[in-house]
């Protein structure tokens, strides 16, 4: 991947899942099931710029399984995979 995020950002490439429900009814991705989803970061900027001129470490790596807002971020395609850039306050959790 040739995209390398800046300040507080990380780059997170989504987990895709296909829902069934009960009936064997697939439901495509168009319906809003969760304003949350869960992916793997690939990449992570150097942190946040503080006010006193330092920088404020990352609470999370590459490799790292989260949970984040659905609408937070930027969604970007570089190849043929899809990625969400967005915020790392925008992640709520990582899944250990």
């Amino acid at each position: 991947m040739n995209i390398r995020p800046l300040g507080d950002r990380v780059i997170i490439k989504p987990v895709k899942e296909e829902e069934v429900t009960a009936s064997g009814i697939l439901l495509p991705e168009t319906i809003d099931k969760e304003k949350k989803m869960e992916g793997e970061i690939v990449a992570v900027g150097p942190g946040k710029l503080l006010e006193n001129g330092t920088i404020a470490k990352m609470e999370v790596k590459v490799g790292d399984k989260v949970i984040f807002e659905k609408w937070g971020g930027e969604e970007v395609k570089v190849g043929k995979e899809e990625y969400k850039i967005l915020s790392a306050e925008k992640i709520l959790a990582i899944i250990e």
